[in-house]
């Protein structure tokens, strides 16, 4: 894989739109598909309303942002109304997060947060547009990075290094099973996902992740058994073989190869 773009010759002037023209084309030539393992991605015609590439062999679809700087909690996004009609579809894309130096004209990070990672929760609506705009009233969305549990942000190129692809395709398989949940119950096993984040892969109790009760209950405010909420989805991630259960009440994040 080589980090520096081709920087081909373009119509554009501004260096935003060079770089997107640079990376669009550096994704097409060196992405592989951490789905299937598939050794490309093919781009889309422009101008569709959310994917940029898609795999040929299982078709899975991604949405490619990129941007000269690290990036943070939240990512501006496309029409919300869009976004989240297309949260419902199976060919809702899967999000890749390139970063790119100026002075070296190449990559150093590339971050692919899986489309089941993406529930409403994680999606935020802009306030409209001003009456003055050229848009008027177009309402955009924000994508809420730092609420997508670790496990959901792959690290294909980490500071200017490639991660083998064996470990990428293995954390991709790990939380695959949250493609076969329903979509009302993936976001509080992806809000439990995270509690679970922070005790690393050290071995944790129920009255550990019970902390988390308060802050569970502000996001779902309808749900008036949180505990019970929390143990049903710890079965479940025992069950997928996510967590190991270690004794009655003890649990532990089973080790993956690139976490």
């Amino acid at each position: 894989m080589k980090f520096e773009f081709d920087e081909p010759t373009t119509t554009y002037i501004s260096g935003s739109q060079k770089a997107r023209v640079w990376t669009e084309r550096w994704a097409s030539k060196w992405l592989y598909c951490p789905n299937c393992g598939n050794p490309e991605i093919l781009q889309f015609p422009a101008n569709l309303p959310v994917a940029d590439f898609y795999c040929p062999k299982c078709n899975d679809q991604y949405e490619l942002k990129s941007q000269k700087k690290p990036f943070g909690a939240k990512l501006a996004n496309g029409a919300y109304f869009t976004k989240m009609e297309r949260l419902k579809s199976a060919s809702n894309p899967n999000l890749l997060l390139l970063s790119y130096n100026v002075g070296t004209a190449s990559v150093t990070d590339i971050c692919i947060v899986p489309k089941h990672f993406f529930v409403p929760e994680i999606v935020e609506q802009r306030k409209p547009l001003a009456a003055t705009a050229r848009r008027a009233g177009w309402i955009g969305s924000n994508i809420l990075l730092g609420k997508i549990p670790q496990s959901g942000r792959i690290h294909v190129v980490q500071k200017g290094i490639m991660v083998p692809r064996e470990q990428v395709l293995q954390q991709w398989k790990q939380t695959l099973f949250l493609r076969n949940q329903p979509a009302e119950t993936r976001g509080w096993l992806i809000e439990v996902m995270k509690c679970v984040d922070m005790f690393g892969h050290r071995e944790f109790g129920l009255d550990e992740i019970y902390a988390f009760e308060p802050a569970l209950a502000r996001l779902y405010p309808g749900n008036n058994n949180v505990k019970p909420k929390i143990r049903q989805q710890l079965q479940v991630l025992r069950d997928v073989g996510y967590l190991q259960f270690v004794s009655k009440g003890r649990y532990r994040r089973i080790q993956s190869i690139n976490l």
